[in-house]
């Protein structure tokens, strides 16, 4: 009798097990998703892979990530900024948020992905932080995402100065970051994101200038290429919010605001401790993106859809290097740790990609 009953609660454990997780086919007749709800985003997922990204780490996808933050960051825990933080507001609000100086340039992002949601009736939040964790899904060393639906739409636009710019100094920018509940650790695991950055409006003369020789890679090259000394400008010297570049005749451009967090007393150990450490770097990036991605929303009732994130373009493999013709003496470290041993890149000048291969 024992053993009857215990087969009967195994075989009932199994049946809820299955009904658990038995998948529901969507919509859209091609994808199937856990729960209903998020049949919305494997759609929306295809949609901006075909036609928004090209699954490839290339411009757009530079752009849409620098939305998930600028989006985001519009919350104030003081109450000194009023915004809703991950709600979208740039999408809805445009005309408004789009004007700020800290934002010139992300109309472009704005444009791109403001179709999609006519297209698929998500919320403005909801569309900004799921297509930045499709996007950086293409770029090789990206650590994949979570993504919870459910936020509101934004019923108010951000206010002008949320957004830290990179002339500001270290302790205006930490403590903007503070009063939206980031640490400056944080705020340097943030700034990987910079290691797929390029700048178009810094030096308008030279768009689309990348922060290190990997541009279309997640890697720590970013991280090591910070710390060198500067050398001169890609462009035009005299524009706010840039310093000197260690590579210049290159066309790397280095900000203001990255020179000296890598060198604050507060975060330089925090920035070296990225430098060849790949998986560290992911991680970090990681859980501060989702942390990010939740600024001034409650969650607790918020849908779990991150199956419908792909899974990410692994990391090359590749060990942080020096760039060709610079070396250990051109390092301007500010952290008291050993430093990696790391190679020096062959030939007399590395060659920095235009385009994703």
């Amino acid at each position: 009798m024992v053993f009857k009953l215990s087969l009967a609660l195994v075989a009932l454990s199994a049946a809820v097990s299955a009904a658990n997780f038995r998948r529901v086919a969507c919509p859209d007749g091609v994808n199937t998703a856990v729960n209903e709800a998020c049949c919305v985003f494997h759609t929306l997922r295809d949609s901006l892979q075909a036609n928004a990204f090209h699954k490839e780490c290339g411009e757009e996808v530079h752009e849409v990530l620098r939305l998930t933050f600028h989006d985001a960051i519009g919350w104030s825990k003081s109450g000194a900024f009023a915004g809703g933080g991950a709600d979208g507001s740039m999408i809805l609000f445009d005309s408004i948020e789009t004007a700020f100086d800290a934002n010139a340039g992300i109309d472009e992002s704005v444009d791109l992905l403001s179709p999609f949601m006519a297209q698929t009736g998500v919320s403005a939040g909801d569309l900004i932080q799921f297509a930045g964790a499709v996007g950086i899904s293409n770029c090789p060393g990206a650590p994949k995402l979570s993504f919870l639906a459910g936020r509101p739409n934004a019923t108010i636009p951000a206010d002008k100065g949320t957004v830290p710019e990179p002339q500001q100094s270290v302790d205006a920018i930490f403590a903007r970051m503070a009063d939206a509940n980031f640490s400056p650790a944080e705020l340097v695991h943030l700034l990987a994101s910079h290691t797929i950055a390029r700048a178009d409006h810094v030096d308008p003369t030279i768009p689309q200038s990348p922060f290190d020789t990997t541009p279309f890679t997640f890697d720590t090259q970013f991280f090591l290429e910070t710390l060198l000394k500067g050398t001169g400008f890609p462009g035009t010297a005299g524009n706010l919010g840039e310093v000197e570049s260690p590579l210049p005749t290159e066309g790397e451009l280095r900000l203001q605001s990255d020179f000296a967090i890598a060198r604050d007393p507060s975060t330089a150990c925090e920035w070296q401790a990225q430098i060849n450490n790949q998986q560290l770097m992911m991680s970090n990036f990681k859980a501060a993106m989702e942390k990010m991605a939740l600024i001034g929303q409650d969650s607790s009732k918020f849908i779990d859809c991150s199956e419908a994130v792909p899974d990410p373009v692994a990391p090359n493999g590749k060990d942080a290097t020096f760039p060709a013709g610079t070396g250990p003496a051109d390092l301007e470290q500010a952290c008291s740790s050993p430093f990696p041993t790391l190679q020096t890149d062959p030939g007399a000048a590395t060659t920095i990609p235009k385009n994703p291969s």
